[in-house]
């Protein structure tokens, strides 16, 4: 394998690190978004939300 190839390789494996990096945060944050905690009445608790 020459040189050029091996460098080829591995800013090409360095790329599709960070493509999966910045996917997995994506997902993380989509998924933060979309959830909502249930509102649940605690005695003596505020609830989790004003709008509860």
């Amino acid at each position: 394998m020459t040189e050029g190839v091996q460098k080829r390789l591995a800013i090409a494996a360095a790329l599709a690190l960070l493509v999966l990096f910045v996917a997995a945060n994506v997902h993380l944050i989509a998924v933060a978004l979309r959830s909502q905690s249930a509102c649940t009445t605690v005695e003596h608790v505020p609830p989790a939300k004003r709008i509860c």
